[in-house]
């Protein structure tokens, strides 16, 4: 068996070689834009990890919308606090309500200007999860996938927007922002096929960070052709008890939650209108980012959720295993 680090070494290079060799004197790049700008995740380190993945495969050009900044948080004090914390927190607390008047002032403005032009684009990918949009910016959004463009849900971006029913339409099922029972049923894997489960509950949760295998569950699909049954993820939050109106949901691959006793997607497509949406759930921070399943599944997501059509190939045989994880690890550039 292949060490761990003999992995990373020989995918460090394989992968990258061979997808940018399999798109050299293609056609155009696909155009994607990720939008970020608010997250209770570190969307400032990811996203350019982000760009980064996807642009090396060759296959993209990568643009980034970053929205008005959130409220700025109120400061809070450190438990058993040291005289100097506690200084320093006094002095932060006198200086918010300046702070925040002036994000108050600002901002309305700042959201006013802030207008992507998702039409430019082939998909659109999303780290984002906070504020709502403006109410311009939502109808374009549902009106560019309902059109046929792609979009890609990263992560957290399925906490964002649970009082928006396009959007939950869109990426299926999602978590936290007070889903319930109200937003929809949980997908549950029972006698090898998923089903809706209506059972009264809060829609989203999580254990601590590990590593976990990710078994594939439709494996002819695209994106998945060529990727082993499965393949252990690197450390990340494995999302639970996602839940939503998951029409027409197709869930490509899961992992088991200790936690929730469940088999719970990780990977979905979704139809909406004339666009497609490719959702991931994976990918909380660099370590996640690192790893090699990852970035194979968010490429060739992106290029399906674009395209319909995955050109970009599967990693050599024995790059991806299920008793260790793969690391390619993407140095911010």
């Amino acid at each position: 068996m292949a060490s761990p680090l003999a992995r990373l070494l020989a995918c460090s290079c394989c992968f990258l070689a061979v997808a940018v060799s399999a798109v050299s004197g293609a056609a155009a790049k696909i155009k994607v834009l990720i939008v970020d700008g608010q997250n209770n995740h570190a969307w400032a380190t990811t996203t350019p990890l982000l760009k980064q993945i996807l642009e090396e495969t060759g296959r993209f050009a990568v643009d980034v919308s970053t929205t008005p900044a959130a409220k700025p948080a109120g400061p809070r004090m450190p438990k058993a606090a040291s005289p100097e914390q506690k200084g320093s927190y006094e002095k932060a607390m006198a200086a918010y309500p300046a702070l925040e008047a002036k994000h108050k002032a600002e901002a309305p403005a700042q959201w006013a200007k802030w207008r992507p032009n998702f039409s430019a684009y082939q998909v659109v990918l999303s780290n984002y999860n906070g504020e709502r949009w403006p109410d311009e910016v939502r109808a374009a959004f549902v009106a560019y996938v309902k059109n046929g463009g792609g979009f890609v849900s990263y992560h957290a971006a399925n906490n964002a927007f649970p009082e928006w029913p396009e959007y939950n339409a869109m990426i299926g099922v999602g978590g936290w922002g007070g889903r319930n029972e109200k937003s929809g049923p949980y997908l549950r894997f029972r006698d090898g096929k998923w089903t809706f489960d209506p059972k009264p509950g809060n829609g989203g949760s999580h254990g601590p960070q590990h590593e976990f295998v990710v078994e594939a569950r439709e494996p002819a699909h695209p994106i998945l052709r060529g990727l082993p049954a499965k393949w252990k993820h690197t450390k990340d939050e494995l999302y639970d008890s996602l839940r939503g109106p998951a029409e027409k949901v197709s869930v490509l691959a899961s992992a088991y939650s200790d936690k929730s006793k469940e088999h719970e997607p990780m990977l979905m497509t979704i139809p909406y209108g004339q666009g497609r949406v490719f959702h991931t759930t994976l990918g909380h921070a660099v370590d996640a980012v690192n790893g090699l399943g990852f970035q194979v599944t968010l490429a060739r997501g992106t290029e399906w959720a674009a395209t319909g059509a995955v050109t970009l190939p599967a990693p050599a045989a024995g790059a991806l295993g299920a008793e260790q994880p793969t690391v390619r690890e993407v140095v911010k550039r």
